[in-house]
């Protein structure tokens, strides 16, 4: 399925066809699954296909495990991951190294800083040579995780693990919303900065509920794009369900599939959400006006504090 629909449309990517943990085997390091947030290896692998060519250089600002750096090194991209966290950059480089070794012809690297300074953390010699940005801001924490069977005095229960970030409160996991729009809205503005001109931003989200309302965290993404310098392009759907002879096959998470039971039974229905959005922005070609360049400082300027 193409990564650039015709007249506007939408375009579907078939990436559930396995599960999280099916695409993962033998391709990362265990330690990978403890991240709270992790992108589907199909999508980070399918907008490397569909943006880049072999030889290009790929971008993710928080790289987490590296997901993106290991699905491009396996395509013969060149990665490079800035990461918050210091014990996830640890990660992320094992992941790389296990890519290596099974042969990738692409390259990776992991550097420990703040996204918010994008066009400070990155190299200067590296600024307007990546062709791809491929990344995700934080979200909802109801969606994070993972859980275990357990028994207590003999009856079955669940135990909740692996669904926080670090406790460092500057990490922009943890910023309210409207900082964190203002947070990721400068990581875009860095990605401007350091794409080659034409090049991309992948941005994968979906929404999530607070106190049962829908926060459509997509939308609020779709709209500072233009904010950061660059061009709204498309908004697509990447399937967390597998295609089974025309149907969906559902793969929610754990709380997913729980909070949606949760709601109904309560009498409030609620839809049991099967995709992320991707959206698609891209660097202008020609420089922009001045009035859009200071529209650009001032989003950079606001970034958190070092």
């Amino acid at each position: 399925m193409t990564g650039r629909p015709a007249g506007g449309r939408w375009s579907v990517w078939a990436t559930a066809q396995q599960s999280s943990a099916a695409q993962r085997r033998g391709r990362y390091t265990p330690g990978s699954m403890a991240h709270p947030a992790k992108m589907l290896p199909a999508i980070a692998a399918h907008a490397v296909d569909a943006y880049t060519r072999p030889g290009d250089r790929v971008l993710d600002p928080m790289c987490g495990t590296g997901t993106t750096l290991v699905e491009a090194a396996h395509a013969g991209r060149h990665a490079l991951g800035v990461e918050y966290e210091a014990r996830w950059a640890q990660v992320a480089r094992a992941n790389l190294a296990l890519a290596g070794r099974q042969g990738a012809l692409g390259s990776g690297r992991v550097l420990v800083g703040d996204a918010r300074h994008l066009a400070e953390v990155i190299p200067p010699e590296l600024h307007g040579l990546f062709a791809l940005v491929v990344t995700s801001p934080p979200y909802g924490a109801s969606v994070h995780g993972r859980v275990t069977s357990t028994r207590d005095s003999g009856e079955a229960g669940v135990h909740k693990f692996d669904w926080t970030y670090g406790t460092d409160k500057a990490n922009l996991a943890h910023q309210p919303l409207a900082r964190l729009l203002d947070g990721f809205t400068a990581i875009l503005a860095g990605c401007a900065a350091v794409l080659r001109p034409g090049g991309r931003v992948v941005v994968t989200t979906r929404p999530w509920r607070r106190g049962g309302e829908l926060v459509d965290l997509p939308g609020m993404v779709a709209a500072r794009g233009p904010d950061a310098g660059l061009e709204f392009e498309e908004r697509c759907v990447a399937l967390l369900a597998g295609i089974r002879d025309s149907r969906l096959v559902a793969r929610p998470s754990f709380f997913a599939l729980h909070n949606a039971r949760k709601a109904r039974d309560a009498g409030q229905p609620q839809a049991l959400i099967t995709h992320e959005d991707v959206l698609v922005f891209r660097r202008p070609q020609k420089p922009g006006s001045s009035r859009e360049s200071q529209g650009v400082q001032r989003v950079l300027s606001r970034a958190a504090p070092r």
